[in-house]
């Protein structure tokens, strides 16, 4: 007698779209929101897995490093549903799997949870909300708290509905290596994301001076010839436009020389020797703290 398929009910994902509002509930430096995505699962794993063993192994695979915009978590929760979903009826789903379509959609969905929820919805909903407030109409904080979390609300259930209904279609076609081809895509993508913040985000700035160089008359500001006042500062702005150097000597640090190289080269090896290290299984907690000593101790020795 075949063994009956295992379904996550609509209650159980009722439960699981409830505690995705706590998203945010545990965040850490280290995993930040993987203690909230965990406890979101947790319904899942209940339902689908009946052994002690099985549900730690869940549980444990869901505590792994997670970071996205609160709101766009929703769909991702969804397919990763429909993935555990397979698995627990017996499909070759991974943890590699699952945790490559993780962190290939976190990285993207981030990028449009912000300016659609933070720097558009409430904006505006706060715009209006205040226009009414400042007149003395109690309707305005209440139409912005009602109005807000219907929004988000409801944004959460579809959008978990839709990655659910989504990673069932993905999961179809396991055999024939759909689910391998969008695990390495997600896991590309992922990269590619990653790539592209480091020049914004990592920035190491080597100070030691390398060259000074006595600049020729008419090519600095001379702050002692300026007028007082306002026509003074504005003579100063207009010679910067133009091209002159505020102090009398151009002075060439080690950064500026590695910039002439290749900009941004120090950021990409910190972040790769940072790669590196976890790869060989060093805490990130540590890596935080051997950075902050480090950082700390370059810069008393004017190194950085």
């Amino acid at each position: 007698m075949a063994q009956e398929e295992i379904k996550l009910s609509k209650r159980d994902r009722i439960a699981i779209w409830w505690r995705s509002t706590f998203l945010q509930g545990s965040w850490n430096y280290e995993r930040m929101q993987n203690g909230g995505w965990a406890f979101s699962m947790i319904p899942a794993i209940k339902r689908l897995y009946q052994t002690k063993e099985d549900r730690a192994a869940a549980l444990q695979r869901h505590l792994e490093f997670f970071n996205t915009h609160p709101y766009v978590a929703s769909p991702i929760i969804g397919v990763t549903l429909a993935l555990e979903e397979e698995r627990a009826n017996g499909a070759p789903v991974d943890n590699k799997a699952i945790q490559g379509v993780k962190v290939g959609m976190m990285g993207p969905l981030a990028g449009i949870g912000d300016p659609i929820f933070w720097f558009t919805l409430r904006p505006i909903l706060g715009s209006l909300a205040a226009s009414l407030a400042v007149t003395g109409n109690i309707l305005g904080p209440i139409i912005f708290f009602v109005a807000w979390n219907l929004i988000r609300m409801g944004f959460l259930w579809y959008s978990q509905e839709l990655g659910y209904k989504a990673g069932e279609k993905i999961t179809d076609d396991l055999s024939g290596g759909l689910l391998q081809d969008i695990t390495k895509g997600a896991s590309i993508l992922g990269m590619f994301i990653l790539g592209a913040l480091v020049n914004r985000w990592v920035d190491v700035s080597f100070t030691p001076t390398v060259a000074e160089v006595q600049l020729d008359e008419g090519a600095y500001i001379e702050w002692d010839s300026l007028p007082g006042g306002a026509e003074g500062i504005q003579s100063a702005l207009l010679q910067q436009e133009e091209g002159r150097s505020l102090t009398q000597t151009d002075v060439t640090t080690l950064q500026d020389n590695l910039d002439s190289l290749i900009p941004g080269l120090a950021g990409l090896l910190l972040t790769l020797l940072c790669m590196w290290l976890l790869r060989k299984k060093v805490s990130p907690i540590t890596m935080i703290l051997g950075l902050f000593v480090v950082g700390v101790v370059f810069h008393a020795i004017n190194l950085m």
